[in-house]
């Protein structure tokens, strides 16, 4: 046997990656011909994003954003109104920005979340490829936030966020300036998701779907560490950690785009519930008859 063949199958001693999904035109966004078309398609699934933050308890008094690359101007994106709770947000009350921090358009309240403006303007900035960007104080975000560290690879879910997060430690109050926008965006690199310190999570994608899956994994792998955390100092025993090998395998097999688009479809398909609609995987397109 080769040693490039003995290396792969210590890679993947569990399996080969590509078999963790299905990899078809459902697992992925949907493409569109007609910008106006696909931005009617967007901002639907943004508000259908903001139901499932609601669902979760991810809406925190005015605090919490999610904002979607217009596809028409593409120097502009969508975010809800400030003050509007997210279960209550229609797509006709979604506002959008420019990158001057101007509202272009919008329903009856045009009123933005400047801190939306100042982190959200950056990323889409530096990242060309992110579509979608989502942060919000969720309990156990903001929790372990607070420690000061990144995810320790303890579970299978963890690993999707192997390599693939950053703490950005330099808390400076609400970020009401650009600079500190770019500032995060400079440290997040090409990485998927912040724990931002002292202060709660961000994820970023290529869609819509990934980024909420990615937010709402992103919580709960929070909330699992702190419990493991806590059950170690109890029991005055280590935790168990993935190897690296393994957690890059892991990563490998979950961590991707089409990965993350494909794990949020479920969330959405109970979303579209609140609308009376039932689609295809949830996929916002065909109808489920």
């Amino acid at each position: 046997m080769s040693s490039t063949v003995t290396q792969e199958a210590v890679q993947h001693a569990s399996g080969d990656p590509e078999l963790a999904f299905i990899h078809d035109e459902t697992s992925a966004p949907p493409k569109f011909r007609d910008p106006l078309e696909e931005r009617a398609y967007l901002k639907h699934r943004l508000v259908l994003a903001f139901r499932v933050f609601a669902q979760f308890g991810f809406c925190e008094g005015v605090a919490g954003h999610i904002t979607v690359r217009d596809p028409v101007d593409p120097t502009s994106f969508w975010v809800n109104p400030f003050g509007k709770h997210f279960s209550l947000i229609r797509d006709e009350d979604l506002i959008r920005v420019d990158h001057s921090g101007k509202v272009v358009e919008g329903g009856k309240n045009r009123r933005l979340n400047y801190a939306a403006y100042a982190i959200h303007s950056e990323i889409h900035s530096a990242r060309p490829d992110v579509l979608c960007a989502a942060h919000s104080h969720s309990v156990y975000g903001r929790a372990f936030c607070a420690t000061g560290r990144t995810l320790d690879m303890l579970t299978q879910d963890s690993c999707v966020f192997h390599n693939d997060h950053i703490l950005y430690s330099n808390f400076a109050g609400v970020v009401l300036a650009s600079e500190e926008g770019k500032a995060i965006a400079k440290q997040l690199g090409p990485k998927k998701a912040a724990l931002l310190g002292n202060h709660g999570l961000l994820t970023v994608g290529p869609s819509i779907e990934a980024v909420v899956a990615w937010f709402v994994l992103l919580d709960k792998c929070c909330q699992v560490q702190l419990a493991a955390d806590a059950s170690s100092n109890g029991s005055g025993k280590p935790l168990v950690k993935i190897g690296e090998v393994e957690a890059a395998s892991t990563w490998q097999a979950l961590g991707h785009p089409a990965g993350g688009y494909f794990m949020g479809l479920p969330l959405f398909q109970v979303a579209e519930r609140e609308f009376g609609e039932s689609t295809f995987l949830g996929r916002g397109l065909e109808p489920d008859e």
